[in-house]
Order: C-alpha cells, then structure tokens, then sequence
C-alpha cells in the first residue's frame, strides 16, 4: 500500500510540476494549493531535494522547483525515495534482496513466481509513467497477464 507521505510526495511534485522548471514555490504555497500539513510537507521536500528531484533557494523568489523536467521524473523512482523498497516479498527486491526465513527453494516457490509476475506488471507502470504522463492524463498501457493471453 502506498503511504501518505508518497501520496503527498506525488501531489507536491504535480503542483511542481505545473509550474515548471523555471518557477520556485514556498512549502506554504505547495501545503496550501494541496491542503498538506506544512512541517511533513517541509521534510518530504527535504527528501526529494537530497535524493536530486527538487532544487532550492532562499530569500525573496525563493522556494522549491523541480530539478529536471516533469518527463524524466517517474513514480516509481518518487515511492521508492519515500517508502523504501516496492517488493511484495523480500527474495523479489532489487535493493534489498532477502532471502525468505520460510523457504526451502525459490526456484520451486508458487507464492514467489505469482508475486513475481505481479511485481513486474506494478514496476512497469510505476517506472514507465512520469509526472508529465499522469498530468496530461496519459494511462499506462494495460498489462496482458499470462491468463489473458492463454
């Protein structure tokens, strides 16, 4: 499930987003527009600035923009900043791969090959839809399951 501080996360970087690169908004503009909390809008932008997303600057016009265009920043990279790895199952993750305490043999695993095929579909929407793709109301393609296509 995705947690609030990435929802919150994406609608600070849609309203970003609609400015642009080149404009700079105060967290009060960002919390106010969005109706966020401004101190847990304050450190997710923190967050987002540190892992190369935003850019700030002080003083008069000062505030936080986005770092590169709306079409280089992808969801899946924006969850992954805030809510850690997105594997359903520890022996799935790229980051922080675990093999599971309960399991004799990956290979044989049922539960790992259904979980498998459900965390390719999540990432290959997640990390093919940028902020400018969800703005302009672009989808993402439909997944065709392995039972669809049989």
């Amino acid at each position: 499930m995705l947690s609030q501080k990435a929802k919150y996360a994406l609608r600070a970087l849609f309203v970003l987003a609609e400015e642009g690169t080149s404009g700079a908004l105060t967290v009060g503009e960002i919390s106010e527009r969005q109706k966020l909390p401004p101190k847990f809008l304050e450190r997710i932008l923190l967050d987002l600035k540190n892992r190369g997303i935003l850019r700030s600057r002080r003083g008069k016009g000062g505030g936080y923009a986005l770092l590169k265009p709306p079409s280089e920043i992808f969801f899946g990279e924006v969850v992954r900043i805030m809510d850690g790895p997105m594997a359903p199952l520890p022996c799935l993750s790229r980051t922080a791969y675990r093999r599971c305490d309960d399991c004799p043999d990956e290979g044989a695993c049922p539960m790992r090959r259904v979980f498998s095929v459900m965390h390719k579909a999540t990432l290959d929407v997640l990390d093919g839809t940028s902020l400018a793709d969800a703005l302009a109301g672009r989808a993402p393609e439909l997944v065709v399951t392995m039972h669809e296509a049989a």
